[in-house]
């Protein structure tokens, strides 16, 4: 069991949760644009309507399905001038729902120095777990030495570097798809060099990885320190060759997560139900993986 504080008042105990998302952004159509850009674009990459709603009832619907979220912050601000989201928000979110969220920050890695302050400051103060990092969006490439300051901070602090990786929402199906460039989100040769260049550093590699989904798979099985969360993808979708490993060699490094608003955990998990998968790989990629990744499961 697990004993979270859910107002000023009130300490009530809560179980453990049947699964943990990790990759759950606020449904705000703030983020949506920083992420994926305009409603059109989102209807038509994700080929639907894209729900929005306040972090309240976010918090309501994880509680009502028993699953934890990672809470992920998002600052795209030097490539696209849109104001990021606070991670005091994401922060003050975790501290009102801990029952439900584990917050990540938003981080910039154009901000240099002020990049790597804010880092420090989320992961000593406001008690964040990890950093969101979307080189797509952001248009850097991971393995850049110039960065290398901020993941020496994130691997001192012992936060998880959690990167998008493969195709992206924004722009897709616009002319130029708006000027950015799939090349930033390839995981062979740039997560790859950066989790050999740290190995202390723990990485999640976002989304199936298409269309390098091969490379993102051999990387998670070379690199001790990689792991790769299922967001953004319905599991009907999956390739063969993603169940199979996950079915197998990579069964202790896949995770759960549903990339929403854009997709629901429920519809997620309907289909993860109907989906191939071994009867005994389902937990880890549900629930157990995540657990040991983030260290809920020294506290259970």
């Amino acid at each position: 069991m697990v004993t979270g504080t859910l107002c000023a008042e009130t300490v009530e105990e809560v179980p453990m949760p049947r699964a943990i998302d990790f990759h759950v952004h606020p449904a705000t159509p703030e983020v949506a644009a920083m992420l994926a850009g305009t409603a059109e674009e989102m209807r038509r990459f994700f080929r639907s309507d894209v729900l929005m709603e306040p972090l309240e009832q976010t918090a309501e619907r994880y509680r009502r399905l028993g699953i934890q979220g990672v809470l992920l912050g998002t600052d795209v601000e030097t490539t696209t001038g849109l104001a990021p989201l606070s991670n005091d928000l994401v922060a003050d979110a975790a501290r009102r729902w801990p029952d439900v969220f584990v917050g990540f920050a938003g981080i910039d890695p154009w901000k240099g120095n002020e990049a790597i302050a804010e880092v420090e400051r989320c992961v000593r103060e406001l008690g964040l777990r990890g950093l969101k990092l979307h080189p797509g969006r952001q248009a850097f490439f991971p393995d850049d030495p110039r960065f290398y300051p901020l993941w020496e901070k994130a691997a001192e602090l012992g936060a998880i570097a959690l990167f998008h990786t493969g195709m992206m929402a924004a722009g897709a199906g616009t002319p130029g798809g708006r000027g950015l460039k799939l090349q930033y989100t390839r995981p062979v040769p740039h997560l790859d060099n950066l989790a050999a260049d740290f190995p202390t550093l723990r990485i999640v590699s976002a989304h199936p990885g298409w269309p390098w989904m091969d490379e993102q798979l051999a990387l998670a099985r070379h690199k001790a320190n990689v792991f790769i969360d299922l967001s953004g993808w319905s599991p009907r979708y999956f390739p063969p060759q993603l169940v199979q490993m996950a079915n197998t060699l990579l069964q202790d490094k896949l995770l759960f997560g549903s990339d929403y608003p854009f997709i629901p955990p429920e519809r997620w998990l309907a289909d993860f139900d109907a989906a191939p998968f071994r009867d005994e790989v389902r937990p880890k990629i549900l629930f157990e993986n995540a657990a040991r990744l983030l260290g809920l499961d020294d506290a259970a």
